[in-house]
């Protein structure tokens, strides 16, 4: 579990912003899989070709695999300022060009942990230009990689903060908040997200920015490493475009939010209480899941538990894929 507890300082400064540089992000680890995104399809070859730039390899390094836990490093997805859409996508390229030796040097470390630093990485280190040559290539893949889908990516992320930000002014940022997601609540003045990892933060007079995701669906990650670069990321609610293949029966928000909540067996009754709908509807869903072959289904005594199977967390991925 992942705690943050936030005084009224930080509360008063939570804000909802969209952040692009996220989203090329993103868009770039689903580039890197054979399966491509499970809702918005193959990123196709344009994006595959940005890849072998050697800028954009150099990020790419630094992602972690869809699907697969740890941590991936901050200057990737910096907090977004506040401004115009233009301003903010500067803004974040400006921050990780700014990113200092020593950040980089943590953040490569926690990354890779026990696991060898690719040459690539360890040479742009010790030339003091690995920074730098992230954000060119970040710019590099969004331009070639991203533009095409950009238009509607931005009107789903639009209509997301419009919803957002009428649910916090008719209810209030803990009725926002505990809303985003299933594995988000808000109790007590603190912000918890189901995770396999422990963390527990008080952050302090700190401007937290919640920022809503399409390209990361349906993953949740929270970065509260740096308190000075605090963003929580979700899935937008907004419905993703048409599915393909076997998948296809997946669009719509509902089956999409119970598949990203299976990474532990749950009860139909569990499901339907969590994510406010009837049980009969739970079921349909569950069904079609388990006819997809993206759950498995066992008996647990008197319950009928379901849970993601090898298949659907290898084409949509955990909950949260990193902190």
């Amino acid at each position: 579990m992942l705690v943050a507890r936030l005084d009224g300082l930080s509360l008063s400064q939570l804000r909802l912003a969209v952040s692009p540089v996220a989203e090329a992000t993103h868009w770039m680890r689903v580039t890197l899989t054979r399966s491509g995104h499970p809702v918005h399809g193959d990123p196709g070859p344009v994006a595959r070709a940005a890849l072998r730039h050697p800028d954009v390899a150099l990020a790419a390094h630094l992602l972690t695999p869809v699907g697969q836990p740890g941590y991936m490093p901050d200057l990737l997805t910096p907090k977004p300022a506040p401004g115009s859409p233009a301003t903010v996508l500067e803004g974040q390229f400006a921050a990780i060009e700014a990113t200092t030796a020593e950040q980089v040097a943590v953040q490569v470390a926690a990354r890779y942990g026990r696991q060898p630093v690719p040459p690539a990485v360890r040479a742009a280190m010790a030339e003091g230009t690995l920074a730098v040559r992230v954000a060119a290539g970040l710019r590099r893949f969004r331009q070639e990689a991203l533009a095409d889908r950009w238009p509607h990516v931005r009107t789903l992320l639009a209509a997301e903060l419009t919803e957002q930000a009428t649910r916090m002014a008719t209810g209030g940022v803990g009725r926002m908040l505990d809303s985003l997601h299933p594995a988000i609540h808000w109790t007590a003045g603190a912000l918890t997200i189901e995770s396999r990892f422990r963390t527990d933060a008080t952050l302090a007079d700190i401007e937290v920015v919640v920022t809503p995701s399409v390209l990361a669906w349906p993953q949740v990650t929270a970065q509260f490493c740096d308190a000075r670069d605090a963003v929580l990321v979700y899935p937008a609610h907004g419905r993703p475009p048409e599915g393909r293949g076997r998948l296809g029966d997946l669009v719509g928000a509902s089956r999409a939010e119970l598949l990203a909540d299976l990474d532990v067996p749950r009860s139909t009754g569990e499901l339907s209480h969590r994510h406010h709908l009837a049980p009969a509807t739970v079921s349909y869903h569950l069904g079609v899941l388990l006819r997809s072959g993206l759950v498995r289904r066992r008996r647990d005594r008197h319950r009928v538990l379901y849970q993601r199977s090898a298949t659907g967390d290898g084409l949509v991925g955990r909950p949260l894929a990193g902190v």
